[in-house]
């Protein structure tokens, strides 16, 4: 829970609210697909290496790849057959060093209603096995009546946070990892969602030994439909306090020409009023 945030956001909506962070902090040595540069911190001036009379500063440098830790994707960042969203070549779009259309920095802040799928419960499990497909029939069973609306943000539970303190299992190279089927990607493309997610590292479904090779939902919902992807939520919290349907918030930040940008979802519901005592 954010108390700050939900004191501030309190005192303007005039009633009180709960917040819930969608993100997983970052740090050296969180998973990361082998296919993108890690996250690594390190201080470059520690509080005492410089003295100005009494007082002293810190500060670090980072680096990490657009698609490391809690992100969305931008339409930059999937080609089918040469072309991005809209027909944009590909190749070309990416001379100079960062794409000149569809980059990180074209990506809106969403302020939206989302809905939490949560597939392992309507199934009977824990988290998903890894290399599990996540159908239409388990969308369907998910929303248990709710309905999907034109602009929501529709986020998929798998689970899979669960196993995040270890590495390799969550990333699923090896032995693979649930995710969205093409089928199902294509669904709430239907269903004209404003942007997707799932807690795991890459929204698709990752057969063992597989790795990153096939990855239909990506080019379904970016190339496709230009619809924005997020993956590396939590959404264990939100999951275990039952909450199905909120006001979801994400700034991506603006990095002209990136295909990706880290972000900090916040689900945001009103709490309900206190009892009153007699």
């Amino acid at each position: 829970m954010l108390d700050q945030t939900q004191n501030g956001l309190a005192a303007v909506l005039r009633r009180p609210v709960q917040v819930f962070d969608l993100s997983q902090p970052l740090e050296n040595g969180m998973p990361c697909s082998p296919s993108h540069p890690g996250f690594h911190m390190a201080l470059l001036r520690r509080h005492g290496d410089l003295m100005r009379g009494a007082g002293s500063g810190s500060n670090e440098i980072i680096t990490f790849g657009g698609h490391v830790g809690t992100h969305v994707d931008a339409l930059a960042h999937v080609a089918a057959e040469g072309r991005l969203y809209g027909g944009i070549d590909a190749v070309g779009n990416s001379v100079g060093g960062r794409h000149r259309e569809l980059g990180a920095e074209t990506i809106q802040p969403i302020l939206c209603r989302g809905l939490l799928l949560d597939i392992p419960t309507v199934l009977g499990a824990t988290r998903l096995e890894p290399g599990y497909g996540v159908t239409v029939t388990d969308l369907h069973a998910a929303l248990d009546g709710m309905q999907v609306a034109g602009g929501d943000v529709v986020l998929i539970r798998t689970g899979w946070p669960q196993l995040y303190d270890d590495a390799e299992a969550y990333v699923g190279h090896r032995d693979g990892a649930p995710g969205v089927t093409g089928e199902a990607a294509q669904w709430l493309a239907d269903q004209e969602v404003r942007a997707a997610g799932t807690d795991t590292i890459a929204f698709d479904q990752i057969l063992p030994s597989l790795g990153h090779s096939q990855m239909p939902a990506h080019h379904i919902l970016l190339v496709k439909h230009g619809i924005h992807i997020l993956e590396v939520l939590n959404l264990e919290e939100l999951a275990a306090h039952n909450v199905r349907e909120f006001l979801f918030v994400m700034i991506p930040l603006r990095i002209v020409g990136a295909t990706g940008s880290p972000v900090r979802p916040l689900a945001i519901v009103e709490s309900p009023a206190p009892e009153a005592h007699t």
